[in-house]
């Protein structure tokens, strides 16, 4: 790959994301990566946020996403350095559609939850009883489309998963078992019907074990933990809803999450920076992990 040839597909193209460049120049996305950040003649735009994941296979649990190279393609905009001006268009249009993206998630969560819940004879007490949220990359607002296959099938889904956490209070454990079953066949059916494609992970708990969670701090409990503390209002009570926001507040979660931030993000610089001089010939694991994450969703606990 050449400068020459990379700045004629820019003159062309105008600003680009690092996967639509690999589509025009075939090249390894590590070598390209380095080569667009270490390029005098280039200028790189980032788009979204970064924000916590939390990982077994990364020393610490704390890593940030999306990772580097997900991040170079999906969400960094490449451009001439003496055209500041269209890359700053290109990564408004783009950051526009993550966000359009999202919504269009969360209304079709919404969408699915209010429709179950609404087609019960019992709605309006799992309306007062239950608080539905909605976590992950759409609650960031960081939300994709890029096909990935769904973790137990193996079958291609689109893009981001509906995280949505169900916390109920005093409600009958048959009509939990109702509830549960009722979001299962909707998960089965979004991900089998080829006009949706849509994975929805969720986890069902009463207010109970939520508090029991927030009083540990294994791997398990980070995860339930930061789930509460990023999750949106999706559906049903708002009360119970803020009841669970001022327990993770009186906890600490956000200043212990906040901590493990600060972590990942100076690991993160620290090998963004080894890696732009990298010249070994193979990656340790930590790095890696880094680099590149195959599986950018959490477990749910």
């Amino acid at each position: 790959m050449t400068l020459h040839r990379l700045k004629e597909l820019l003159e062309l193209r105008g600003p680009l994301t690092g996967k639509e460049i690999q589509e025009q120049i075939p090249a390894d996305f590590f070598d390209l990566w380095r080569y667009c950040n270490n390029c005098p003649d280039l200028i790189l735009k980032t788009i979204g946020s970064r924000y916590l994941r939390l990982d077994k296979n990364v020393e610490g649990f704390a890593r940030l996403s999306p990772s580097i190279l997900r991040e170079f393609c999906n969400y960094t905009v490449v451009g001439l350095a003496d055209k500041p001006e269209a890359l700053d268009a290109r990564a408004r249009q783009i950051h526009q559609e993550i966000i359009r993206i999202s919504c269009k998630k969360q209304e079709l969560a919404h969408s699915i939850i209010s429709g179950i819940v609404d087609s019960r004879q019992d709605s309006a007490l799992i309306r007062e009883k239950v608080c539905f949220m909605i976590a992950g990359d759409v609650a960031y607002q960081m939300a994709h489309l890029e096909p990935r296959p769904e973790s137990s099938t193996g079958e291609f889904v689109n893009g981001s998963d509906l995280d949505i956490v169900v916390v109920v209070r005093g409600l009958s454990e048959s009509i939990i078992e109702r509830l549960d079953t009722a979001i299962y066949e909707q998960k089965y059916f979004l991900m089998s019907n080829p006009g949706h494609k849509e994975e929805i992970d969720y986890v069902i708990k009463d207010l109970s074990k939520v508090q029991a969670q927030l009083d540990l701090w294994d791997f398990k409990s980070m995860v339930a933990n930061k789930i509460l503390e990023e999750g949106l209002f999706l559906y049903g009570s708002h009360d119970l809803f803020h009841e669970i926001k001022d327990l993770v507040k009186e906890k600490g979660i956000p200043e212990k999450l906040a901590a493990l931030s600060e972590i990942a993000a100076q690991k993160r610089e620290n090998a963004r920076l080894e890696l732009l001089t990298f010249s070994d010939s193979v990656l340790n694991a930590d790095l890696r992990h880094l680099l590149f994450t195959t599986e950018e969703r959490e477990e749910f606990y």
